[in-house]
């Protein structure tokens, strides 16, 4: 069980320091992050657009301490909202925001994140796209749902993420389907403990199975986050049975991963959206990415070898 192990490293300075400097990380990572800067990051936005791919942009970088951290995160989000009005990319891509780096976990975080993120959220629906709020672990949902719901009374557009392996999600589903919200379901990859959540990988795919048919057949916009073909073949026939329309719910994957499955649902009509994240403060989010799957972290190690 490598997954529970990468995870918590994933919160160690130490851990971050060395793979930091270990000689192949910087190949992988580029696996993964499409960039540094704004300037890296919209060529592949323009590039994937015109495969038919729409995408969701997210600037990693959670791990903030400081209130001015969190006002640097609130401008970088309106520095790339600006990139994409100017290249007219709006309509093809939408911003995903973790709360914590807009200053939840600090003191007054929850009406510090808000303050932060309404200005992020009014910006991107003036070039006529969208938010998401990003799902972190399970401390911080109730403030995470607070926050949608009063976004969503200016901006009902404005999406949130639900976690499968958590106990309380087939409640948040249900919820949030009656009222019409835009949701993004994944399998959940953060460390929690048994008393909150799934621990068994195929019981966390049946609670996944559960939780898209709740989004189906609901009044909401469901987003389907897996790679795993077979919840995706699931979640096409959960759509049929529903009467859902193709663009009436969507799939989406993370930017380096089965690109030739993205462009194979693209193609069908399906719409496609890939999850791209970009910034200098990569460490968390790459992390998390190998432990959802071993082989990511074989990848890493070969690479670290032959580079070694």
């Amino acid at each position: 069980m490598l997954g529970p192990v990468i995870l918590a490293a994933s919160r160690s300075d130490k851990m971050r320091r060395l793979v930091s400097a270990a000689p192949g990380t910087k190949q992988v990572v580029a696996r993964f992050i499409a960039g540094e800067t704004v300037d890296d990051v919209v060529p592949i936005v323009s590039e994937l657009s015109g495969r038919g791919l729409e995408v969701t942009l997210d600037v990693v970088g959670e791990d903030i301490t400081t209130v001015e951290q969190s006002y640097a995160a609130r401008d970088a989000y309106l520095e790339l909202i600006g990139r994409l009005k100017e290249l007219g990319l709006g309509a093809r891509a939408e911003m995903s925001v973790k709360l914590s780096m807009f200053g939840q976990s600090l003191e007054n975080g929850h009406e510090l994140a808000l303050a932060n993120v309404r200005p992020v959220v009014e910006a991107a629906a003036e070039i006529g796209t969208t938010v998401t709020l990003d799902a972190e672990d399970h401390t911080t949902l109730d403030s995470m749902f607070a926050i949608h719901d009063e976004l969503r009374k200016s901006f009902p557009q404005t999406g949130c993420v639900i976690q499968a392996y958590l106990f309380r999600t087939e409640d948040d589903a249900r919820r949030l389907a009656a009222n019409g919200s835009r949701v993004r379901i994944v399998k959940g990859a953060y460390k929690e403990p048994a008393s909150v959540a799934i621990q068994d990988k195929p019981e966390i795919d049946k609670a996944y199975v559960r939780i898209m048919k709740i989004l189906m057949d609901g009044e909401g916009y469901p987003m389907i986050g897996s790679h795993d073909p077979r919840l995706i073949s699931i979640g096409q026939e959960l759509a049929r049975r529903a009467g859902r329309k193709l663009d009436e719910y969507e799939f989406q994957m993370l930017y380096g991963i089965r690109s030739e499955e993205q462009n194979r649902l693209a193609a069908e009509g399906h719409r496609m959206r890939v999850y791209t994240a970009y910034g200098t403060d990569w460490y968390g989010y790459f992390m998390r990415r190998l432990a959802e799957k071993p082989a990511n972290l074989l990848f890493f190690v070969r690479s670290i070898l032959t580079k070694g």
